[in-house]
């Protein structure tokens, strides 16, 4: 029997400090979450100083739990794996100086791992049957792309959003509305209660990119639907416009992903990244699979949001095709997917 492969990941892009021990690419040993909402709440989004800082503070103890709840040592761990972009600078660097550290005192390999590709990766945990190619809809806070994932770390971006990406139209909507950050799980909660077809709010269309997203014009509707009912003296009905505003974006998204289903042939589609928690999105995405012939995966919600197991399962497939980093890897806030 061939060894198992463990590796410790660490993913600290945005405002989460998080750490995980992996086996073989799909086996989560362990995945401790600090998670930072509850600070960034106060301010209305997330404060880059703040989550540095924090950082910080966090890493050393929750990469002790992912050790403890994974009941190994560093004797134990083939690797070292670690988010080095896309996220915020000052946060990625905490993770990427702690993986370098720990690499280096340890004699271990170490992996840059792209966060997005971390996303799309995280459909392999619970689905052992997923293999490239299939088509896959990224959709974050920060990122909404449609890829086509060829293979194992081999991806051709179809599609990207032109401006916001869906995750940030949901949050800056969420504010205007007086819902308060996060923006995208309150706007999922309140959306029940309201009627999706109250106000017609537009879809983009992109006349030279027929992949490609925009989600500014739906997020200024918005604004300019409350600015008018305001200056009418005109109430509006809170569940109604998150309702309608979240139909304007899940069909945005559903479109271009039966388009990519159709033009590209994917007997398998997949969503993944935050927003792919938002049920309403799961369901309009799964619903367009059944009606196209093809299967549908997605992440459970624990594995949607900025976690290290996911990194952990892209590193694995860099560990095996033997593409390792140096002590120069460094944060990049702005990396390609794609890119290395």
């Amino acid at each position: 029997m061939e060894k198992e492969i463990n590796l410790l990941a660490i993913e600290s892009s945005c405002d989460e400090t998080a750490a995980a021990i992996v086996t073989d690419g799909h086996k989560v040993r362990s995945n401790v979450i600090s998670s930072q909402i509850a600070l960034h709440t106060l301010y209305g989004g997330v404060v880059p100083e703040i989550a540095s800082r924090k950082h910080i503070e966090k890493i050393n103890p929750v990469v002790a739990e992912a050790f403890a709840q994974a009941d190994m040592t560093w004797a134990d761990i083939d690797a070292v794996a670690v988010t080095y972009g896309p996220g915020l600078v000052g946060a990625l660097l905490v993770g990427v100086a702690f993986a370098k550290a720990i690499s280096f005192a340890k004699d271990l390999p170490l992996i840059g791992v792209h966060h997005i590709e971390g996303h799309i990766c995280a459909n392999f945990i619970e689905n052992p049957d997923l293999k490239p190619p299939f088509g896959c809809l990224v959709v974050s806070g920060g990122h909404t792309h449609l890829v086509r994932v060829a293979d194992y770390g081999v991806y051709e971006i179809l599609g990207r959003t032109r401006d916001d990406a869906a995750g940030e139209a949901f949050d800056k909507v969420a504010r205007a509305i007086g819902l308060g950050y996060p923006g995208g799980p309150k706007i999922e909660k309140v959306s029940h209660e309201g009627n999706a077809d109250a106000i017609v709010f537009p879809r983009a269309k992109i006349a030279d990119g027929p992949y490609d997203f925009s989600f500014s014009g739906v997020k200024s509707a918005v604004l300019n639907y409350l600015n008018a009912c305001e200056m009418k003296k005109e109430p509006y009905v809170q569940a109604d416009v998150a309702a309608s505003f979240q139909k304007s974006v899940v069909e945005a998204l559903a479109e271009n992903a039966r388009k990519a289903i159709r033009e590209y042939g994917f007997s398998q589609f997949a969503i993944a990244g935050g927003v792919a928690s938002n049920a309403t999105l799961r369901q309009r995405i799964a619903e367009v699979c059944a009606e196209e012939g093809v299967r549908f995966y997605h992440p459970s919600p624990i594995y949607c949001t900025d976690n290290a197991a996911m990194i952990g399962v892209a590193a694995y497939h860099e560990y095996v095709a033997g593409r390792f980093s140096g002590y120069d890897l460094n944060a990049i806030p702005n990396l390609r997917l794609g890119e290395r």
